[in-house]
Formats: structure tokens, sequence, C-alpha cells
């Protein structure tokens, strides 16, 4: 992970950290802190807690997203105190809904100029976002005149980052479970990094293509970090920590106490590795999972 951030994360870069409810690059984004990068351009569709560490720790002057929020558990105490009242430095927010984020990175993995998109109409959303904007249709409409339509830009992140479950050693990246963005996050940026629980033979991944959402070739780092979505979850692999969800509130309202944990356990530890030690195997035999295995596909073969 020390090695992928250093080489692909740069101050003043547009840095995309993808992951919709699991698999959230939690991990990349610690080392983001420890490597004590600045004036980040941060994108991501759900702004969550690993942001609202991130913009605490002075990594974030920008911050592109539609929901913010402690994912139904609570606030981002960080991220209101500098966009409500710029304590202790303002942040730049702008702000999309869910589907105009997606939308936006529809046209960057395809390399286009816009997004069309009909869900502003009606929105106070363009008076608050100047790049809302509207183009006329070269199509006639239902009533047969031209068509003012709502149009998002591309967005072409310098790196993005995600988390995943398995991978191979050439970035083979496989998802299950819930899936978002990551894979349209990963097409549009210049340079991909994926993070996984474990890298796996060939043969795994070869055995179940269709999982297989982010295709080597579009992949320039593979990181091996276990529980390094922690503390959302991993399908299969370890549950989300709700206690901690719930506790960020408390932790994130008190500039004080949230720059101490910070201290602790991201800027304290020296790698995600670390980090998994201290919390202890008997913190993590509570987050374990049991099997809940899909049936066998049958791919066939020549015989």
């Amino acid at each position: 992970m020390r090695e992928a951030i250093a080489s692909f994360v740069h101050d003043g870069d547009t840095v995309c950290l993808e992951g919709f409810t699991h698999l959230i690059p939690t991990a990349a984004g610690h080392e983001i802190i420890r490597q004590g990068r600045r004036d980040l351009t941060v994108v991501r569709m759900t702004a969550d807690i690993v942001v609202d560490q991130m913009i605490a720790a002075g990594c974030v002057s920008r911050l592109v997203s539609s929901f913010v929020g402690n994912s139904s558990a609570g606030s981002l105490g960080e991220l209101r105190r500098r966009v409500e009242t710029g304590d202790p430095a303002p942040l730049v927010f702008e702000e999309y809904s869910h589907y105009g984020m997606i939308c936006r990175y529809l046209a960057g993995s395809q390399r286009l100029p816009f997004y069309p998109l009909r869900s502003y109409g009606g929105s106070d959303l363009p008076s608050v976002n100047s790049d809302l904007r509207k183009v006329t249709s070269p199509y006639p409409g239902p009533d047969g005149e031209p068509e003012q339509i709502y149009v998002v830009p591309p967005v072409n992140p310098d790196v993005t980052i995600i988390h995943a479950q398995r991978a191979d050693r050439r970035g083979n990246t496989q998802i299950w479970g819930l899936t978002g963005i990551q894979a349209e996050a990963v097409y549009a940026a210049d340079k991909a990094i994926v993070v996984v629980e474990e890298i796996v033979d060939d043969e795994v991944i070869r055995s179940d293509p269709n999982r297989t959402l982010v295709p080597a070739h579009a992949v320039d780092a593979v990181v091996a970090c276990p529980r390094g979505a922690h503390p959302s979850f991993a399908q299969g692999y370890y549950d989300r920590d709700n206690a901690f969800y719930r506790a960020w509130s408390q932790i994130s309202k008190d500039p004080q106490r949230l720059q101490e944990w910070l201290d602790e356990w991201v800027r304290g530890t020296a790698d995600h590795a670390e980090y998994v030690d201290r919390l202890g195997d008997e913190f993590w035999a509570g987050l374990a999972v049991g099997e809940a295995l899909s049936e066998p596909v049958n791919y066939g073969r020549r015989l």
C-alpha cells in the first residue's frame, strides 16, 4: 500500500475513492493520511467516514460528492465544520445527485464531453452548482420541438482507488455482493489502484469470469490488504462494524478528540496491518461471518 500510494497519489491530484456501502477503501485513505498528501480533490459518490478523516488530516481541499453522511448512523463532524463555518479551513464542496455522479463517471469512462439526465428538472441543485447545465437536444421531443435537457461534465480522476474481495497478480478484480460504480470509476481515471482482501491464483479468477468487474488492463497497482475496508464490510469476509459507525458521530463532533483518534489509529500506526493487530483477535471474531455459498455454475468445456 505504501508503495502504491507513493507512486500514484500526489499533492494536488484528483483522487476517486469508490465503493458503495461495502468495500470502502478505508485503508487506502489512511495511507494517504500517513503520507501527508495535501490539496487533494476527492471524488466519492457517498462521502463518509474515510472522507471525514482525510479532511480532518488536512489532505482535502475540494470534495465532489452527492450524499454525505455517516451511513445513516449520524453526522460527519469535520466535514460539517468545514462547510458550515470554514473551521479550521474552508472546504470547497461540489454537489451532485447520486445519479448525477454516476453520469459523470459514465461520461468520464467513455471519454464523452457530457452526459444527459432528466433528474435535475424541478431541483434547486443547479442554483448551487453551475456545472449543471442545459443543452438543446438535436432530436425533436414529444411535441416535435427541440428539447432542453440537463447535462453533467465528465470526471477523469488522476487516480481511482477501489477495494474488492480478490484479484490475481495482474489485476483481474472480482467483486460480489453490493456493486456500485467501481468499474466506471476505474475506466474514467488516468491510473487505478485496486486494494483486495486477497490475491489469488489465476485459476481462481478464471473459474468464475463473470465476477471480474475490473480487468487487468485497467489496473496499475494491486495491493493485498486484508480487512482494509473496515469499518465497512467485505461480503463474505467480515461484517460491518456498526458500533464504530455509531461512535464516529461523537468522535468527529469534537475536533480535539478526532485528532487524537487520528494520532492513535492512523498517524500512530505504521500500516494497516498494525491497525488490524491493535484491534485484536477478539474484536475481529465479533465481525466474523459464516458461509453463504452460491450455487456452482457450469460454464461448460469442450470434450
